[in-house]
């Protein structure tokens, strides 16, 4: 019976879950969804995550390639986010170029991560005025459930951290490019922790954060807001409802609360991961000595 309610109301049948300080997911207004991450997942990329929050997913993976930096910023690589908002993510989205709503995320995407210094681009140039790294960083959605743009950014920051990058050098007089150091690959340098919270107001008046795909499509409004390090370096507001002071500063002080658990989450993932990298090490280093003997 209540599907039927919800299909034919949907409005109604939000407000009455509201009504009892609940939303229709068993969450209460500033209850966060869960988060899980995964790095270093696929092998054919030079850096990888995969996020799930909630009941969206998504997988980030990098691929470097070398190009001639912009005639404006000569001394600087690049940096391309790109979101796909799959089909089988999703009813709602279609074959084809990429959907407005696909173009508005990776702009969002890339502002925040360029905007918050996460990654140093002048790093990425090997020889100003003509050779500079690129960072095509493709950001799958493979389950759409909402706050997409939150968990893309903290899949591609992620997949950044796990970008391996050899020693390349520019010979000037020939104008030739050569690999120093094939084997030896270098870390990208990770300057900073970006933390992107998305939030909604329903019915011009009630807040609420990490919202759903349905309560995304409910609302009057929506804000984004980016915090680095406890401090807020942008707040994204997309048009809709007015939002008031008291809401926006109610934003920033979860979005805070938040960025604390997200990070921690990041440097506990790339722990674990180191370890499981040096038991594998280890592991390897045993069965060569038992070959030798």
């Amino acid at each position: 019976m209540s599907k039927q309610y919800k299909a034919i109301n949907p409005v109604k049948y939000y407000k009455d879950y509201l009504s009892n300080n609940i939303r229709p997911d068993g969450r209460n207004f500033t209850k966060f969804r869960s988060i899980a991450l995964n790095v270093d997942s696929i092998s054919t990329a030079d850096g990888s995550a995969i996020v799930k929050l909630g009941n969206t997913t998504v997988v980030c993976g990098i691929k470097a390639e070398l190009c001639k930096p912009k005639a404006e910023e000569p001394d600087k690589g690049f940096l391309v986010p790109n979101v796909d908002l799959s089909p089988l993510s999703s009813s709602r989205f279609r074959p084809g170029p990429p959907s407005d709503q696909a173009q508005v995320f990776s702009r969002l995407v890339a502002d925040i991560i360029i905007d918050t210094e996460c990654i140093d681009l002048k790093k990425l140039c090997i020889h100003p005025d003509q050779l500079a790294w690129v960072l095509y960083c493709d950001i799958i959605c493979l389950d759409y459930d909402g706050g997409v743009v939150d968990a893309a950014v903290i899949a591609l920051v992620s997949a950044l951290k796990t970008v391996k990058l050899p020693k390349v050098d520019f010979d000037e007089e020939l104008f030739t490019v050569k690999c120093v150091d094939v084997e030896n690959k270098e870390l990208l340098e990770v300057h900073a922790v970006p933390v992107a919270n998305t939030f909604v107001i329903f019915d011009d008046e009630q807040l609420i954060v990490d919202p759903t795909a349905e309560e995304e499509d409910l609302c009057n409004g929506s804000i984004t807001v980016v915090i680095v390090d406890d401090h807020v370096r942008s707040v994204h507001k997309p048009g809709g409802v007015p939002i008031s002071n008291i809401n926006i500063e109610a934003c920033i002080a979860e979005t805070k609360k938040q960025a604390k658990y997200v990070v921690n989450l990041i440097n506990t993932t790339f722990s674990e991961n180191c370890k499981k990298m040096c038991k594998s090490s280890k592991d390897i280093n045993i069965s060569i000595e038992a070959y030798m003997k």
